[in-house]
């Protein structure tokens, strides 16, 4: 990791880690479970659950032993290829390491409520009506976004990368 990207990577990471674990312990600690805030009627409310699964409930109905083993351990090890992946292709690409720090900072921020609670403290609730989207939280939302900027990332390398070997 040169330099330039390593306060980038860890400071956007542990700022995402903050924000997380912030808003997860004002709406834990401020609202009955299962309550609701509107903010924007008809769109967007906040509603505190809790999620013993992954995304759109993946697993939530294994067994407690199995869930908690099966999501610390996928978790750190995605954290362990993530640092391995910084530490030893080190870059200068701030979008890179923009993208790979969202994505490191939600996955701790989750693994610290699987640690603390068993399940992951979600509130962000988007819904049309009365069609919800799954609710999430502020970890879940740096990972989506730091998945979406890598994604980005790598069609546009592989595009340049293509128009160089078609040009040239």
């Amino acid at each position: 990791m040169t330099w330039r990207s390593r306060p980038l990577f860890f400071g956007v990471a542990a700022l995402v880690v903050l924000i997380d674990q912030v808003t997860k312990y004002i709406v834990s600690t401020g609202m009955p479970l299962y309550s609701s805030i509107p903010v924007l009627d008809g769109l967007f409310s906040i509603t505190y659950v809790r999620n013993p699964g992954a995304a759109f409930g993946f697993l939530a109905t294994a067994p407690v032993y199995f869930r908690a083993v099966f999501f610390i351990t996928v978790t750190v090890a995605a954290i362990l290829l993530l640092l391995y992946y910084m530490r030893r292709y080190g870059f200068d690409d701030w979008k890179l390491a923009l993208a790979l720090s969202l994505i490191m900072g939600g996955a701790v921020g989750n693994l610290i409520d699987r640690i603390r609670f068993g399940d992951v403290v979600d509130f962000l609730d988007v819904y049309i009506g009365h069609h919800h989207w799954p609710a999430f939280n502020v970890a879940d939302s740096a990972i989506s976004i730091g998945a979406v900027l890598l994604i980005t990332g790598m069609v546009g390398r592989s595009r340049r990368g293509s128009d160089s070997v078609t040009s040239g």
